[in-house]
């Protein structure tokens, strides 16, 4: 023989359910004739929980529906991301300071997450002592729609790499520099990133040349080389008519937009990196602690999400 009671508890509501306690005690009868028990006392505690969300209601539903326009906009997300590498391309470069004589190994890449697959184009790249691309003393190491024009001067090894490792990926080396107006340099550079449809074919506009001295001539990453030839010239607008290296989107450094192109949609971008301190020769003890300033302040530089 035994008997039992149950104890209700206040209702508690968390961030995704409604719990409700309550407490059953059991508790065995002696019986009088034997004296002996074989059980024993017991409290058991018990919880019921019920989802938060959801129609509790005799009254009906009221469907809220999300735009169309504002799924294909998530699913159409874009990354782009301008970094500084090691030599092998294995790792982000672990310093921030350079002497003449070293190279910037720089990797422009996009992340797609939900978007069809794309291939990336670096339009444009110059070097600026100040965040501001319009600042002067200024110096363009790739223009004319991909064209890397560091690689003609007389001192220069700068080259794109080819192959791509990726669509999406492109690498690109540039022997290190500083500006002339004094021994150690602050350098920012901001290259005009662009993503177009992976099918995209070659052409003038999209493309990646490096200068070849050997030859005198230019050659693509990847297309025929006749798609480099308007990078002696200049002239690489596409042919819906000229547009500035920098878009529409110069004092925007981080801004993201979209230009349709015939049946294709295009999305580009400004990525900055930097400051990157280049001396003219090994800094003294004396000024180590300045350059060691100078990489910290660039090392918590993360990639553009956009």
């Amino acid at each position: 023989m035994y008997k039992d009671s149950l104890v209700f508890r206040q209702p508690q509501m968390i961030p995704d359910w409604l719990v409700y306690d309550s407490i059953l005690n059991f508790t065995p009868t002696v019986p009088s004739n034997v004296p002996i028990i074989r059980s024993n006392s017991a409290v058991v505690p018990i919880q019921c929980f019920y989802p938060r969300h959801g129609n509790v209601s005799s009254k009906a539903i009221k469907p809220t529906w999300m735009p169309f326009s504002s799924t294909v906009t998530s699913e159409e997300r874009l990354a782009f991301s301008l970094r500084l590498m090691t030599a092998d391309w294995s790792a982000p470069s672990p310093s921030l300071v350079f002497q003449l004589g070293d190279m910037f190994y720089i990797e422009a890449s996009l992340d797609t997450q939900n978007h069809a697959p794309m291939i990336l184009f670096v339009d444009s790249c110059v070097a600026t002592i100040t965040p501001d691309v319009t600042s002067t003393p200024r110096y363009e190491i790739i223009s004319n729609n991909g064209c890397l024009m560091d690689g003609m001067q007389e001192d220069s090894s700068s080259v794109f790499v080819s192959p791509r490792p990726q669509a999406d990926t492109l690498r690109f080396i540039v022997d290190a520099f500083r500006f002339t107006d004094s021994a150690v340099s602050l350098i920012y550079i901001t290259c005009s990133l662009r993503a177009a449809a992976i099918d995209q074919t070659p052409d003038p506009v999209n493309k990646a040349c490096s200068y070849n001295k050997a030859s005198s001539s230019w050659s693509p990453v990847e297309g025929p080389s006749g798609i480099c030839q308007c990078c002696a010239t200049g002239n690489c607008a596409a042919p819906t008519g000229p547009r500035s290296a920098w878009g529409s989107y110069l004092g925007r450094p981080r801004g993201l937009g979209k230009r349709d192109v015939g049946s294709q949609v295009e999305e580009h971008s400004l990525a900055t990196l930097g400051p990157l301190l280049v001396t003219a020769a090994k800094p003294d003890q004396g000024s180590r602690a300045g350059t060691a300033q100078a990489s910290r302040m660039g090392a918590g530089q993360e990639p553009l999400q956009l």
